[in-house]
C-alpha cells in the first residue's frame, strides 16, 4: 500500500527532500502551500517521508485515522488528473 499526506500537513517539504522516487507533490497552482500529495502508483513505501513529517501527516493507506480516510482518495484523485 502506498503512504498518503492527510489534513495535519504543512508542506514544509521535508518529505518530498526525501522520497526517493520523487512521488511528492505540491497541486500545481498552490500560491500558497498548504498541502502536499503522494502518487499512489510511483509510493515505493519506503516510509522515507513518514519519518521526517514534523507534523505526522504521513499515514500508510491502511493505517489512516477514520477522520483522515478520505486524503487517500483525494492524494489518488490528485494524480489521476495532473496525468490526464
Amino acid at each position: 500500500m502506498a503512504y498518503v499526506i492527510a489534513a495535519p500537513c504543512v508542506a514544509d517539504f521535508s518529505c518530498a527532500a526525501v522520497c526517493p522516487v520523487d512521488c511528492i507533490k505540491p497541486a500545481p497552482d498552490a500560491h500558497h502551500l498548504e498541502q502536499l500529495f503522494i502518487d499512489p502508483d510511483r509510493c515505493i513505501s519506503c516510509r522515507a517521508c513518514v519519518d521526517v513529517c514534523p507534523v505526522e501527516a504521513i499515514y500508510d493507506e491502511d493505517a489512516l485515522p477514520g477522520k483522515w480516510q478520505h486524503y487517500a482518495a483525494i492524494n489518488r484523485e490528485y494524480f489521476a488528473e495532473v496525468k490526464l
